[in-house]
């Protein structure tokens, strides 16, 4: 081959390119996004990574030096700190304190304490509101302990020390608060106090510092300073160790980074290649558009020598400069998104955020990548496109973009793959786990199931353009009740199965990773209901150590304004079961349908309204001891003789409060139980911290007032726990959705491409159907429904491959959790995508109906 035939075809091919720049942008943007989205993300690790050693990092910048005390070596004393500060090379040092002490009261609250000096270069915290300590006596606390403690500015609060004479004694120390401080987000998590080290002693039970840093003086060599300060501590017999400050600030990035950071981003790396194959998959459907399309134009260079090979070769370098484009217009968006963000957070939320690092390999790595994606996207079309026979260039360009059907070949791999997901999924339905079952390998089952998963959405793929029509038959029926425009849309997309088949799998990609992120949480939600409806069915648990609390008491609590749904019961101990098997259990007679939590209580057998006198509700424990079920009978014995019970219904785990067996007050007096209740639960009237807090008081206030001297007497915060669990799945479920999200996003760029490009290749059917009098109006709505239909199309493939699989794996997982299937959010996913794509079309259809009918006609595309 002559290079001129090279060089020749490959310059046809950009200076077509260039002629038409709109299809560069076109078929780009999909790599475009996924470039954005992946440099976005490597800028959110850079920023998550830098806040967080930022936030979780004790030592301040400044600080050169830190000598730290070791856990069996002594403090470091207050005239050692003295010595420190007189050394010539020394600008500052800080002595530091982090010891806990109890508040007064009769449940357990604990205030951390720390010495900081409140500002300068070595301060840890800063002060938002009032003043800092100045004269003993006096601290700062942070806003947990300010919401949770309620210590307010110029309350007071005391604290409970060991006795040094006596260490069974405490003696008091009382502090008023001065201020509140922000610190580091460690320090953050717990309620804390803080006063500078020459304040500090007298509240803390600890004689001297665990630590000091030391900020040198400019010029002054930190090793010589290091030198130094040993010998300081040497005279001092202190034991104190002295590094660097950046080997510190080294060790406790580490520490922040080793709490699930860098495993969160190992996670989203996945989403990322799943974002990437949508982006794949995109570019490969415009690609083939946009090839179609130039049928002729490649025909006729085919025609006059141009071999296949030289075309394939130009059309992949022409994809490969749509994706070098592309990446380098991705990583600069992204990189500016980046370095705004701590300024935009800053701004409108008030968080405080690092900014990123360099990343230039990255981003090289990201572009390349960009390439290599649309090279690889563009050679099945190229392919395809290349070996157009030399004797189409004398057809018309309509009438070479029909579709093939799907051939013999393609059609078995679908069937192939369809019967793998399918086999894998029910080999998998009838092994999964039986309710505490430990042995049972979940790791291999998650494998197994997405892999048919896996396999399902390659079926997709290959068998799309057949599901095509039969899911417009259905899903279509409203729009064509629209009119002639409803039955244009339809027929629009039913007719190329295969172009609506490349772009609606991965709109239902999208889809399945939505409708599954979204029954899994649903799930979850649902089996945090019922678990907390055991373990914490109220904020409060107050429990007597299997003594009486009165019945007063329990009137008391109930009259509270700050307390609400209060529920009293009591419990007996008693052993059941065979002889060669007999257990304790401890019997209660707590109604479950006085709290609020009880209609959550799941059951294996019967139902919890069967409950009543000669009735019992029994957990699984005693149901595997006694070998039973709803209807059967058992005894319980007691100093009266044996009690005959009907189980009502059976438990899938322990019942409320971890009771054994629940029955009625009658019962369990027979069973010799106390007259006054044993236990109490309790909520918080009001909501958050602070009406916690609140309530807590209010509990130990009444406690103190009608049960004096009853040291047995304890409350439970049953809460937090509850609270940090539903906690973790808002925030799970808040980030699964927002990586799986980023397919969508992809998906609505491809909606967007093939509606764009299906408009310049269907040009002169539209001038045709303007000149038989379809107006302007009709005819954007013919092509914004066209696009909606995409969504809808996705929508519907998705939700049938994402909630099957969901379910399955929740049940692997969680073998007791509920099914859960939040039809509302789910709907709304598939009319939101609709909505989304038909709003993709408003651009290509506005501009095909700026076209007069007689240009339409004329065109030659």
């Amino acid at each position: 081959m002559n290079p001129s035939w090279r060089a020749s075809v490959l310059g046809s091919q950009l200076v077509e390119l260039g002629r038409r720049p709109g299809r560069l942008v076109t078929t780009g943007m999909s790599v475009l996004v996924a470039a954005f989205v992946v440099f976005a993300t490597v800028m959110a690790q850079q920023i998550t990574t830098n806040t967080t050693v930022d936030h979780f990092r004790g030592t301040p910048e400044a600080a050169n030096l830190v000598a730290t005390s070791g856990e069996d070596s002594a403090a470091v004393s207050g005239t050692a700190l003295k010595r420190i500060r007189a050394l010539p090379g020394v600008a500052e040092a800080v002595g530091r304190v982090n010891t806990g002490s109890p508040l007064a009261g009769p449940s357990e609250r604990w205030l951390q304490l720390h010495s900081d000096p409140g500002d300068g270069p070595l301060s840890g915290v800063k002060l938002v509101k009032g003043s800092y300590p100045d004269r003993a006596g006096e601290i700062a606390v942070n806003r947990r302990a300010a919401e949770e403690l309620e210590l307010a500015t110029g309350t007071r609060t005391t604290l409970l020390l060991p006795d040094p004479k006596d260490g069974d004694k405490t003696i008091k120390a009382t502090a008023t608060v001065t201020g509140v401080v922000e610190s580091n987000a460690t320090t953050e998590q717990q309620a804390g106090g803080y006063t500078t080290d020459a304040l500090v002693a007298p509240l803390v039970d600890q004689p001297g510092f665990q630590r000091v840093d030391i900020r040198a003086k400019d010029g002054v060599p930190v090793s010589e300073l290091s030198r130094q300060v040993r010998g300081v501590l040497a005279k001092s017999s202190s034991a104190a160790s002295v590094r660097s400050g950046d080997t510190v600030r080294a060790q406790e990035a580490h520490q922040a980074l080793s709490g699930g950071v860098q495993e969160l981003f190992q996670v989203i790396s996945t989403f990322l290649a799943v974002a990437v194959l949508a982006a794949a998959m995109v570019a490969t459907s415009t690609f083939r558009i946009v090839f179609a399309q130039r049928l002729r134009q490649l025909a006729l260079l085919r025609a006059i020598g141009a071999p296949q090979g030289r075309l394939v070769t130009a059309l992949a370098v022409e994809g490969a400069l749509v994706g070098a484009v592309s990446g380098t217009l991705g990583v600069l968006a992204a990189l500016g998104t980046g370095h705004l963000a701590p300024s935009v957070a800053r701004i409108l939320a008030g968080q405080e955020l690092s900014a990123p690092g360099s990343a230039v390999r990255q981003a090289v790595l990201v572009i390349v990548g960009a390439v290599l994606v649309t090279v690889c996207a563009v050679l099945a079309p190229a392919l395809s496109a290349a070996g157009v026979s030399p004797l189409q260039a004398l057809r018309a360009a309509g009438t070479v973009t029909g579709e093939r059907q799907v051939n013999r070949t393609r059609l078995a791999a679908g069937i192939l793959l369809a019967a793998s997901a399918t086999g894998l999924a029910v080999l998998q339905l009838g092994d999964l786990p039986e309710p505490g079952q430990q042995d049972y390998d979940r790791g291999s089952a998650m494998l197994t199931t997405v892999a048919s998963a896996g396999f399902a959405f390659a079926a997709l793929v290959t068998l799309g353009p057949l599901l095509v029509r039969p899911v417009l038959a259905v899903a279509g029926w409203p729009l064509r009740r629209l009119g002639s425009t409803g039955r244009l849309a339809v027929s629009g997309v039913g007719g190329t199965p295969r172009r609506a088949a490349g772009v609606s799998v991965v709109v239902a990609l999208g889809v399945a990773l939505v409708s599954g992120a979204l029954v899994s949480i649903d799930s979850l939600n649902g089996y945090l209901a019922h678990t907390s409806a055991v373990e914490a069915p109220a904020d409060f648990r107050v429990v007597g150590d299997g003594k009486g609390l009165g019945s007063d008491v329990v009137r008391q609590f109930t009259a509270s304004p700050q307390l609400a749904h209060v529920t009293g019961y009591r419990t007996v101990d008693v052993s059941i079961g065979p002889k060669d098997t007999v257990r304790d259990a401890e019997v209660s007679d707590l109604d479950p349908d006085a709290l609020p939590t009880g209609k959550s209580i799941d059951t294996v057998t019967g139902s919890l309204d069967g409950l009543g006198p000669g009735s019992a509700v029994v957990g699984s424990h005693v149901a595997d001891v006694l070998g039973v079920k709803a209807g059967d009978t058992f005894t319980l014995p007691s100093h009266r003789g044996s009690i005959k019970l009907t189980v009502a219904a059976t438990l899938p785990g322990d019942g409320p409060g971890m009771a054994d067996v629940l029955v009625a007050p009658a019962d369990l007096d027979r069973l010799g139980a106390p007259k006054s209740p044993t236990g109490v639960f309790a909520d918080a009237a009001a909501e958050g911290l602070t009406g916690r807090g609140k309530a807590q008081r209010a509990l130990e206030a009444l406690i103190r007032a009608h049960l004096p001297g009853r040291d047995d007497v304890s409350i439970s915060v049953l809460a937090e726990a509850r609270d940090g669990d539903r906690d973790a799945i808002q925030m799970t479920g808040a980030i699964a959705l927002g990586l799986v999200a980023l397919t969508v996003l992809i998906a609505v760029v491809g909606v967007t491409a093939t509606t764009s490009l299906t408009a310049i290749e269907r040009t002169r059917e539209f001038g045709l159907l303007r000149a038989l009098g379809l107006g302007g109006g009709a005819l954007r709505r013919t092509i914004t429904l066209e696009a909606g239909l995409y969504g809808v199309l996705g929508g519907v493939l998705g939700l049938a491959l994402g909630i099957p699989y969901a379910w399955l794996l929740v049940r692997i997982v969680l073998v007791t959790a509920p099914l859960g299937l939040p039809g509302g959010q789910l709907l709304a996913v598939v009319a939101g995508l609709a909505g989304l794509t038909a709003l993709a079309g408003l651009l290509p259809a506005r501009r095909t109906t700026r076209i007069t009918p007689m240009t339409a006609l004329s065109s030659t595309e």
